[in-house]
């Protein structure tokens, strides 16, 4: 009770745990001496490696620990628990491309979760060879009809048709479609419009009938419509039961929100020390702009926000890896982290000038890349409500400490 009154917490403060640390540590080493000094040379919007180098940086990152690691250990992945996937995407993000593949994939690319809850011949015959090749899968559920409440606005339909499915519909904003081998689709299997209804099967990309399509986006990395006419998939293929779909899926697609936010802190980051250079090598006026109170408001205000948007991802992070529900939590962080670090890069490229709008430093692109994730992973409108929901449909939960 006397630390909870004051007593020994007072003379300290809280620090990541040192095991986390450690892995922090390893993987900013890793980014510094491996992916920063290739990534150098690569054209200013490129988003991956040519295969040779991409080969070497995976190897080095197999061999720190650092490979797949949202993937189980028993499935060849690192395996890691949500905060130290957090940890690892605050840091792998801390490059040119680190917005939406960070390090341009030397740490792999971890098959969608789902794919566990599988059955153990489509674990091997999909996950594990992806695993160790290092290549991309996709996952489908957005559709034109809307993506923000997938539950009701899915319209491609999944009909059993002796001991196959028949796919029909359309998918949009699907990334990495044209660079994978199979994916996971959710289709309506049912006549209601509810979670319920929709199934999730494993799609081959080279399956007849299925045609994709890149939509042109604000980055060099284009999204792909997929167009699905009488496609036909083995009813094997099907991820758990008829209809369980979304259920298998929820957990995973909760959590993924956590280390998607993290690493939208760590460019922050990033920028936010550029800034901070910049402002003491630029003079305007016979003196550094660090000394202009302008400047140093924007530099303090985003410091600030900064540290309240990573503790806020570091708390969901932790009550997930001790079992609890996030759901509430995973909306918190994602809002916050996501409009956080938009604002973050916009002050930095209000500090460097005009040279932050040059494709010299990678800020223009990072501006370009914040804005889609305040969208990707369900827009902050949805994820506010979320918050909302929670909070209104609860009249006792303040009274109660939440």
């Amino acid at each position: 009770m006397d630390k909870l009154a004051g007593g020994d917490m007072a003379l300290g403060s809280w620090e990541m745990p040192e095991e986390f640390q450690m892995l922090r540590e390893t993987a900013r080493r890793f980014m510094k001496e491996w992916v920063l000094p290739e990534e150098e040379k690569l054209e200013y919007d490129a988003y991956t490696f040519p295969p040779d180098v991409l080969q070497r940086l995976q190897k080095e990152a197999r061999a720190l620990g650092l490979w797949n690691v949202q993937t189980p250990a028993e499935h060849g992945g690192a395996g890691l628990n949500l905060l130290a996937q957090c940890v690892v995407a605050e840091e792998s993000s801390q490059c040119r491309m680190g917005a939406y593949i960070p390090a341009g994939g030397a740490f792999g690319f971890d098959p969608p979760n789902i794919i566990y809850k599988g059955t153990p011949q489509q674990i091997r015959r999909y996950a594990d060879p992806v695993v160790e090749s290092g290549d991309k899968c996709f996952v489908a559920i957005s559709e034109p009809s809307g993506g923000s409440d997938p539950a009701r606005s899915i319209q491609t339909r999944a009909v059993r048709d002796g001991d196959d499915y028949v796919l029909n519909g359309t998918k949009v904003w699907i990334s990495g479609a044209s660079q994978a081998k199979w994916g996971v689709v959710f289709a309506r299997t049912g006549a209601e419009k509810d979670r319920g209804n929709i199934s999730a099967f494993i799609v081959e990309t080279d399956t007849p009938g299925l045609t994709l399509t890149p939509i042109p986006v604000i980055r060099s990395y284009s999204p792909y419509e997929l167009s699905f006419t009488d496609v036909r998939v083995p009813a094997e293929n099907r991820i758990g039961e008829e209809g369980e779909g979304f259920k298998l899926a929820e957990t995973w697609l909760v959590h993924g929100r956590v280390p998607y936010a993290a690493a939208t802190l760590g460019i922050a980051d990033a920028a936010l020390r550029m800034a901070i250079e910049w402002s003491k090598e630029r003079y305007a006026f016979k003196s550094p702009l660090a000394d202009k109170q302008a400047i140093q408001w924007m530099i303090a205000d985003s410091e600030i926000e900064l540290r309240a948007a990573k503790l806020l991802v570091y708390q969901a992070a932790w009550r997930a890896d001790m079992g609890r529900d996030i759901k509430v939590d995973a909306s918190i962080c994602k809002v916050f982290a996501t409009e956080t670090a938009g604002r973050i890069v916009d002050r930095c490229m209000q500090i460097h000038g005009g040279m932050g709008v040059a494709c010299e430093v990678p800020l223009e692109r990072w501006y370009r890349e914040m804005r889609i994730k305040r969208i990707g992973e369900g827009p902050s409108e949805v994820h506010r409500m979320v918050v909302a929901r929670d909070l209104l449909g609860s009249p006792n939960r303040r009274a109660q400490g939440g």
